[in-house]
């Protein structure tokens, strides 16, 4: 009966445009809202129930978005709920069939909820390897992208819980093992609705702080559906985004989330965590004093060696009396050079002996001996030797050399030489 003016009124206005001299009245537009919504239809949603109120055999929820913030107002009456087969309460992931409502006497939207049931873990396994495949297909979990852990990190950034285990343990655990370790703590819910968004934001701020050196991610175990916070998309990608070395310590060896596989270093509680970021001292302090006994040991030895090398240098004779290497080779010079002397002479003496020979021959052969015998080499004034009466007609001017000499000469008269004839 509520409904009958309201159709009434609906007849006549609601075939104008409203205006300021003829407008809508509140029931024609509430009654067109409602029509409007009814035309949408049931949907099924996803979202986390934050309130869960039952009053009267209905229940009065709300549904919050699983990312974004986002709200929406659920009621479901008693009739659905006596047909659910599971019961439910604040902080459940849920899925439900809603129909929207316009409640027409308060202009209220409200969904009306005709079926709802709990994530089904078959789905989240689904969605979860549908997102490891696509991270893996970007190469984020490749191995060559992962940088390497400093050797001693001045500055350690955390995100953990408050007051949680897993925050004393890495910082006990640290202190431990090398006392002046600093940390810069980012607390952050680890589980929830806010968590994914919250241990993203404090990546970023240890990330973009220049004195932290790493990032410990840490969390001390948990059921699957908590551990879901460390596979949400945004967060693994402002993980791997970050330039800063990521240590995953989420603390749970039979679920892996992919915060562990885009991390530069996967530790398996937040103790291993402390472990493998942070050297031990006493650790180091006993490789320092191997490192320095080998190093003595060795140079040691060199030394050692090295002085049994001069030990033996010294032993040689050449060493031990260096006139000896004089002396030996003054007796070797002085033979030498004997021998020299002894070539040289024989080579003189021969020389000596050849030089007389030619001479001997020289002096056959020499012209001189010749004119020495009675010889004499007539010249003609232009220095030609005198070889036929026909070159010195009379009157002509000759040379005339003898041994000791020389005698100018004219030519009175020529006598021709006899020619010995052959007898037969």
């Amino acid at each position: 009966m509520t409904d009958a003016p309201a159709a009434a009124n609906d007849a006549a206005p609601a075939s104008i445009a409203p205006s300021a001299e003829s407008p809508w009245p509140v029931s024609v537009l509430s009654s067109k809202i409602k029509d409007y919504i009814a035309r949408l239809g049931a949907v099924w949603v996803e979202g986390e129930l934050t309130q869960w109120n039952v009053r009267g055999g209905a229940v009065y929820a709300k549904l919050k978005d699983l990312e974004q913030d986002a709200t929406v107002s659920l009621q479901m009456w008693a009739s659905t709920r006596a047909k659910l087969d599971a019961d439910f309460k604040q902080g459940d992931r849920v899925v439900a069939l809603v129909k929207p409502d316009w409640w027409l006497r308060g202009g209220t939207l409200t969904m009306n909820v005709l079926q709802l049931k709990h994530v089904g873990l078959g789905d989240l396994l689904e969605r979860l390897e549908r997102l490891r495949r696509q991270l893996i297909e970007e190469g984020l979990f490749d191995a060559s992208r992962k940088k390497r852990l400093p050797f001693l990190p001045h500055c350690i950034g955390l995100v953990t819980g408050k007051d949680s285990d897993a925050e004393k343990d890495v910082l006990r655990n640290a202190q431990l093992r090398w006392p002046s370790v600093s940390f810069r703590v980012k607390h952050s819910a680890v589980q929830g609705e806010r968590a994914a968004s919250e241990v993203a934001a404090r990546i970023r701020e240890l990330d973009a702080d220049p004195e932290v050196d790493v990032i410990i991610v840490a969390r001390g175990g948990g059921d699957f559906q908590n551990l879901l916070v460390f596979s949400d998309e945004t967060l693994v990608r402002t993980a791997a985004a970050a330039q800063t070395p990521i240590v995953s310590a989420i603390g749970h060896e039979n679920d892996r989330p992919l915060l562990d596989e885009v991390a530069d270093l996967r530790a398996s509680t937040p103790t291993d965590a402390a472990k493998r970021v942070v050297p031990d001292v006493s650790e180091e302090l006993a490789r320092v004093q191997q490192a320095r006994g080998r190093i003595q040991l060795r140079v040691s030895g060199f030394i050692g060696h090295e002085i049994d090398r001069l030990g033996q240098l010294r032993s040689r004779p050449v060493m031990s009396d260096p006139a000896w290497l004089v002396d030996s080779r003054a007796e070797e010079l002085v033979r030498w050079v004997a021998r020299g002397s002894e070539l040289m002479d024989h080579r003189l003496e021969r020389a000596t002996a050849r030089i007389g020979e030619l001479t001997g021959h020289l002096r056959a052969l020499s012209p001189k001996r010749t004119l020495e015998r009675g010889y004499a080499i007539a010249q003609l004034p232009d220095g030609r030797a005198l070889r036929s009466i026909e070159d010195a007609p009379l009157g002509s001017a000759l040379r005339v050399t003898v041994a000791d000499g020389a005698v100018a000469a004219t030519v009175d008269g020529v006598e021709a030489a006899e020619r010995a004839e052959g007898r037969g």
